[in-house]
């Protein structure tokens, strides 16, 4: 009897994930085959996953001189409010471009730049050694995981890169876990409302979508800033028990 209570409950609790996930009878990913270059041949909630970007090209596409004027991420750090001792996660922090930025704003608090690619990890490593900067903490990320510490953020910041997580779901329920009741997430991606922007189709994201699939893993929608010239900033929060 007991054996089969225990397989009843697990029963139970994968059908509760299934449906959380927004599906019944699908498992939470599935393989598409969209033909798209930019593609990674994953599908989840209804959108194909892009594919990572590792090439020398790309990474210096994060670190172009233009950026501050397109991307206008003064403007961003603005909207996020940050307080100085906050503690901060750069999720997807490439070479740093924002993760030394935010260790401007939070100098009594900390960033954690969280990457699941190990020269990016040593890059920031290196940067803030020869900097002196002793706020910022590089973390070595899985990509179902993103190998921070329970109830300890204040703030998630994912800029451009959340449409190509290889495990979306995984990795916002570990950040769930890390952020402080009332933490906020902030998801920066092009809008795929705007067809002029000149960025591949996989690697936009509407704000629909971003909401849906935040709020399906616990996130409590906040606002959207649509303060920068090609990206929505989409804000959630973590519930704060009653």
């Amino acid at each position: 009897m007991g054996s089969f209570a225990t397989a009843i409950s697990r029963i139970s609790m994968v059908c509760l994930i299934l449906l959380i996930g927004g599906c019944s009878d699908d498992p939470v990913y599935r393989s598409v085959d969209s033909g798209d270059p930019d593609g990674s041949g994953k599908e989840y909630m209804g959108r194909e996953i892009a594919d990572v970007s590792t090439s020398e090209v790309e990474t210096g596409w994060w670190e172009r001189p233009e950026r501050d004027d397109e991307e206008l991420p003064v403007r961003l750090l603005r909207a996020l409010s940050l307080s100085p001792s906050d503690v901060v996660a750069d999720i997807g922090s490439g070479t740093g471009f924002f993760t030394f930025r935010l260790a401007d704003e939070v100098p009594s608090g900390r960033v954690y730049a969280v990457d699941v690619q190990q020269a990016m990890v040593d890059t920031i490593r290196v940067r803030a050694e020869r900097s002196g900067i002793r706020n910022v903490t590089s973390v070595l990320g899985a990509v179902d995981d993103p190998s921070l510490p329970e109830n300890r953020l204040d703030l998630a910041l994912i800029v451009s890169s959340y449409h190509e997580f290889d495990h979306p779901r995984e990795m916002l329920e570990g950040l769930l876990y890390a952020l402080k009741p009332g933490g906020r997430l902030v998801l920066v991606e092009y809008r795929a409302e705007d067809a002029t922007i000149p960025i591949p189709d996989l690697r936009r994201m509407s704000e629909a979508q971003i909401i849906r699939e935040g709020e399906s893993v616990g996130f409590r929608f906040r606002e959207t800033l649509d303060v920068l010239p090609q990206q929505h900033i989409v804000v959630f929060t973590v519930p704060i028990p009653e």
